[in-house]
């Protein structure tokens, strides 16, 4: 009589997926920190990167190199992120993919995550982790780092010039270090754990708000408007920059800053066109004698 039950899935114990250590997920974070910017390619940007940054881990839960090629190739698919909040957050997303996907197929000789799933969570994720990511480091970390260091720079101290790349490196590496580990241990869940939710809107919006406020602190500081022009009376000779201070200090370069905010936000984002409109406007009124 002919045997009706399926055969069991037979598993080569070559084949069995070695377990990722801490160390793996850390040594997989450096490699794509040290190397995102350095494999910069038209048609793949930085995918290299990342491949490179997973080899290691790849290498130890495929052990079959149809299915280690293979591997290879999805991740060097186009891809383009922030490097710590995207590169570290996917990092640690791919390396948990990779490793259930090797245990499922070691487990029943088929698995559940396919090339696209991996490749989807890769394209819907890098973009907006890219917008995060840029946001806040580029836009409000680095400049509360560098205004912390021009008085320094000023004062005639290296580390004015030194301070603000340190720390930035820094506080890169140790961020991407953690978002690495937590993609790991929440998976695919950490997408919607990290994009999503009033907890991290709110670290989102107070960071934003820290960011305008060095911004204040810099344009008082370090933007230097003031009018010369003079007149007098019978009370005596009269400033305009004494006007104005009486209004309020600092209202030129208040007022400078505005404008540019405005035509930014409202007009067109053209750094070249607002810094020639600001020249010209500033030539024309110190050459007429009112600054």
């Amino acid at each position: 009589m002919e045997n009706s039950m399926v055969e069991p899935y037979k598993k080569n114990l070559d084949l069995k997926p070695e377990e990722i250590t801490p160390k793996d997920i850390r040594n997989s974070w450096m490699r794509w920190y040290f190397a995102n910017e350095i494999p910069h390619a038209f048609d793949r940007y930085t995918a290299a990167a990342l491949m490179w940054a997973l080899m290691p881990v790849l290498k130890k839960i495929y052990k079959d190199k149809a299915e280690l090629n293979a591997a290879y190739q999805r991740h060097l698919l186009f891809f383009n992120s922030n490097a710590s909040w995207g590169g570290g957050t996917i990092t640690g997303i791919m390396v948990s993919m990779e490793e259930e996907r090797a245990t499922q197929i070691y487990e029943t000789g088929e698995t559940q995550i396919s090339d696209e799933a991996i490749y989807n969570i890769k394209a819907g994720l890098m973009g907006a982790m890219a917008g995060i990511g840029d946001s806040i480091d580029s836009f409000t970390i680095m400049y509360i780092l560098i205004s912390i260091g021009l008085p320094w720079a000023q004062a005639g101290s290296v580390w004015g010039a030194l301070f603000p790349w340190v720390a930035f490196v820094a506080y890169q590496f140790f961020m991407g270090w953690n978002f690495t580990r937590m993609g790991y241990n929440l998976g695919t869940k950490a997408a919607s754990e990290l994009l999503s939710g009033q907890k991290s809107k709110s670290i989102i919006d107070g960071l934003s708000i820290v960011g305008l406020w060095m911004m204040g602190v810099l344009i008082s500081n370090y933007v230097k408007i003031s009018s010369g022009f003079k007149w007098t009376t019978v009370q005596g000779e009269q400033s305009l920059q004494a006007l104005f201070d009486s209004i309020l200090p600092g209202l030129l370069p208040f007022v400078a800053a505005a404008v540019v905010y405005y035509y930014y936000t409202r007009k067109e984002f053209n750094i070249m066109k607002a810094v020639i409109g600001v020249t010209l406007i500033l030539g024309i009124l110190a050459a007429i004698g009112i600054l």
